[in-house]
């Protein structure tokens, strides 16, 4: 048996929600999860989460794209050069087509790449600490905490005015 207890607290308010994740960060509990019925900035600020890496996985398939669209274009000029009056084998203006494609193209699918590699969908909340109502008009937080700090994890949802307290074993 874990000596992990997990408790979701079921809030309808968005600031009611903000300031229990508030109070628990103060109170030294880190381990925390919330749950919104929509995105919400305010939720990513109070939660202090790192910034995503999906943008760098971005920047470098566009700029593997771009390398690419340049490479195609020039190698293949050289390879099969077609002298047309005095123009250059290898121009950069009728290139810039393909490796602006190339660049979009591959920065699309890094973005995608990067997202899934990062996104961690749901990776440690319990199904049964789920509730159907999070995902209609209600706010959930999630504490994972010893059962040491089951009461002070209660007390204070309690205190902030939680509508219902799950507990659950992970």
């Amino acid at each position: 048996m874990s000596d992990k207890q997990g408790v979701l607290g079921i809030f309808s308010y968005l600031d009611v929600t903000i300031e229990t994740v508030k109070k628990l960060r103060d109170a030294g509990f880190n381990n925390l999860r919330v749950f919104s019925p929509f995105p919400n900035h305010e939720i990513e600020e109070v939660m202090d989460e790192p910034e995503s890496i999906v943008r760098f996985f971005t920047l470098g398939g566009a700029m593997l794209g771009a390398a690419c669209g340049v490479g195609f274009t020039v190698l293949m000029s050289s390879d099969w050069p077609i002298s047309v009056s005095a123009k250059p084998i290898v121009s950069l203006p009728p290139f810039m087509i393909i490796i602006f494609e190339l660049t979009i193209l591959m920065g699309a699918l890094a973005t995608l790449l990067g997202f899934l590699v990062n996104s961690r969908l749901r990776r440690d909340a319990p199904r049964t600490m789920y509730d159907t109502r999070l995902s209609e008009d209600k706010f959930g937080v999630m504490i994972t905490c010893s059962k040491d700090g089951l009461k002070d994890v209660e007390e204070i949802l309690t205190s902030q005015g939680a509508e219902d307290i799950k507990f659950d074993g992970v």
